[in-house]
């Protein structure tokens, strides 16, 4: 966003917001008109990395790399913020919220830093957890789709370049889409039910995460777009996580891994063409819904 837009912004919410997770949206609520998210920028973000938080937010966000912030003093912090959002009358922070040097200032701090409103979000619990970020990668490192989807409020998904893959699929099995998701934090080694957007189009799809055990044993995340014929590779695409199908295996044929390939293709067009999962704000369980 261009610094001008800076000057209209009247709230603010800060924090790192990497996930754009259901709590971070209580904060967002909390907002009111004219307000944005201050991103403190970290390289470590995997789940929403770069812009992608301004995507699930849906309000200007206004990135503050932690390199350039870290080693601020708060007051010093604080005083950066209220100069760059002359305007500024809320500050929306979470319960655990800590800035400047060493994390040595706390919500508390900001009450005599900041003559506005000061906004302090308590824990947002969802299905009896706290929802946190380390949560859900904790969830998706295990191979848990349906509960880092149920934090989340979405399906988690990645944006991917499609690379060069061994060939094997086209020829002798299924083809395939093999995908770089760097900086995106990997599920699980497994099979899983998938839905791949390119371009406008969204389809119905099956992805592999792990090391080929059946072929040359290297690591890939490869992705079978169902039912549809890929003529041109895409640069890049978008990959979504509906459930994990099963765990990574090693065949001893490939006619072996190809049956079972068929039969994972039967498992993830079911989830995806049968029916999908809302995750409202509001709900209070994720609802199954016919298409």
């Amino acid at each position: 966003m261009p610094d001008n837009a800076k000057k209209s912004v009247q709230a603010v919410a800060i924090g790192s917001f990497d996930g754009l997770h259901r709590g971070h949206n209580k904060l967002i609520e909390a907002l009111g008109d004219n307000g944005a998210l201050i991103v403190i920028e970290s390289p470590k973000a995997n789940l929403t990395p770069a812009r992608r938080r301004e995507e699930f937010a849906k309000i200007p966000c206004f990135f503050y790399p932690l390199d350039t912030v870290k080693n601020l003093r708060g007051d010093y912090f604080i005083g950066l913020i209220k100069r760059d959002f002359p305007s500024l009358k809320r500050i929306v922070v979470g319960y655990d919220f800590k800035f400047g040097k060493d994390k040595g200032w706390d919500k508390y701090d900001l009450k005599s830093l900041f003559d506005g409103e000061i906004i302090i979000i308590p824990e947002f619990s969802f299905d009896g957890m706290g929802v946190h970020s380390s949560a859900i990668r904790r969830f998706l490192q295990d191979g848990d789709i349906y509960r880092a989807n149920r934090l989340l409020g979405r399906e988690y998904s990645i944006e991917a370049k499609v690379i060069a893959g061994q060939g094997i699929g086209k020829k002798e099995l299924y083809p395939t889409l093999n995908l770089d998701i760097t900086p995106y934090l990997a599920p699980a080694q497994g099979v899983y039910a998938t839905r791949t957007r390119i371009g406008e189009n969204t389809f119905c799809s099956v992805s592999f995460v792990g090391n080929r055990l059946s072929t040359d044993g290297k690591y890939s995340i490869e992705t079978h777009v169902i039912d549809e014929q890929i003529e041109v590779a895409p640069e890049k695409l978008r990959l979504c996580f509906i459930e994990r199908i099963r765990d990574n295996a090693q065949f001893d044929s490939l006619t072996e891994l190809k049956a079972q390939i068929a039969r994972d293709i039967a498992i993830a067009k079911s989830a995806g063409d049968a029916c999908y999962l809302t995750l409202r704000e509001d709900d209070t369980h994720a609802r199954v819904v016919e298409r």
